[in-house]
């Protein structure tokens, strides 16, 4: 399984998601900056978009 299916089901991300203010969702933003396997999933999102 590849870095970017990982983060589609990170229950990080989701719990962050579900409470955008909390202590998690903020680090959770902090992380997505630098974050490679991040920044992979959410340009193959885009990709996928295009087609």
């Amino acid at each position: 399984m590849s870095v970017h299916h990982l983060c589609a089901t990170c229950p990080i991300r989701k719990r962050a998601e579900k409470k955008p203010n909390s202590c998690l969702a903020k680090l959770w933003r902090w992380h997505t900056r630098f974050c490679p396997g991040w920044k992979s999933y959410v340009k193959s999102l885009k990709e996928e978009n295009k087609k």
